[in-house]
């Protein structure tokens, strides 16, 4: 109770004056901690060599004003309807949902930390139907008890990814649609290594075994702010699965190419991905099987 009045008494602060505060709280922290500003540089040198640092370095500081906006524009979604939608988020592509949806097989939206994902959510739960919302729980028990309380507010279930897997298979075949975010590091056993840009990345395997496994619709879904605030949710067309029935090798092949679209949708706005997250922290040398040569640097 205390929490969910917590976050009340922020909503009374507005909104441009919210935005105010989170900016500059995420520039002071870009100033302030040497180790997170020299991860996101190294990580965006490493992306795109061909930059000069000053534009590298003025990508890494958006990146960090970016994510002070989403948690500015956070406690507003609960208050996000029908009504009034259209004022905060452009949406394309829900007819690419809608036939994915009509194959009753369930579907299987993915995408990354990028723009504003959590509005994303919601809009497309307003838009179309609930989903259940695969995730990570949080450290702090505070962050995790408001952040559900907040997708609970339009509808959507968050599920743990902690032994979800036959959880997920059997809200699959009710026709359920399932999100998840595909574009963190993951422990060697949990994933498999594959190209993200031009480096050897442990990227989760759940996604395409699930797809695998269930043949339900696999799409992409990325929420882009705009020139003025609002967000476009583009939900893309449905991907296709490669199946070569070696399972190792479909599992890789798919989770490369689910991979790739998170790419070339961060490279369209860089200052809109988190590049303070260590994506490559699990080493190709820790996993006990071999994947593609391919995706070698």
């Amino acid at each position: 109770m205390q929490q969910t009045i917590a976050f009340k008494l922020v909503r009374l602060i507005p909104l441009i004056l919210r935005k105010f505060c989170t900016i500059a709280l995420g520039g002071a922290f870009y100033h302030l901690s040497l180790k997170h500003r020299l991860i996101a540089i190294h990580n965006l040198m490493r992306a795109f060599p061909e930059k000069h640092l000053g534009e590298i370095k003025k990508i890494a500081r958006s990146s960090y004003l970016s994510f002070a906006i989403v948690a500015a524009e956070f406690i507003e979604i609960p208050y996000i309807n029908k009504y009034n939608l259209h004022k905060s988020v452009i949406i394309k592509g829900l007819d690419n949902y809608a036939e994915a949806c009509g194959e009753g097989k369930g579907v299987l939206l993915f995408g990354g930390h990028f723009g504003n994902w959590e509005i994303g959510n919601a809009a497309l739960a307003i838009t179309a139907q609930p989903f259940v919302f695969l995730y990570r729980i949080l450290d702090s028990p505070f962050l995790e008890d408001n952040i559900t309380r907040v997708r609970a507010s339009y509808g959507n279930v968050s599920l743990s990814k902690e032994n979800a897997m036959r959880p997920v298979i059997r809200l699959l075949k009710k026709g359920a649609t399932i999100s998840m975010l595909i574009d963190q590091n993951v422990a060697w056993y949990d994933g498999a290594f594959v190209n993200f840009f031009g480096r050897r990345a442990c990227t989760t395997s759940g996604l395409a075994l699930l797809a695998l496994h269930t043949d339900a619709p696999v799409l992409p879904a990325f929420t882009r702010r705009l020139p003025g605030g609002k967000y476009l949710l583009e939900i893309g067309p449905k991907v296709e699965i490669i199946r070569t029935g070696d399972r190792n090798n479909d599992v890789l092949i798919n989770t490369q190419n689910f991979t790739k679209i998170i790419e070339e949708e961060i490279r369209k706005s860089p200052e809109q991905w988190f590049w303070v997250h260590q994506r490559w922290k699990t080493k190709p040398c820790q996993a006990k099987k071999v994947t593609l040569s391919e995706t070698e640097n």
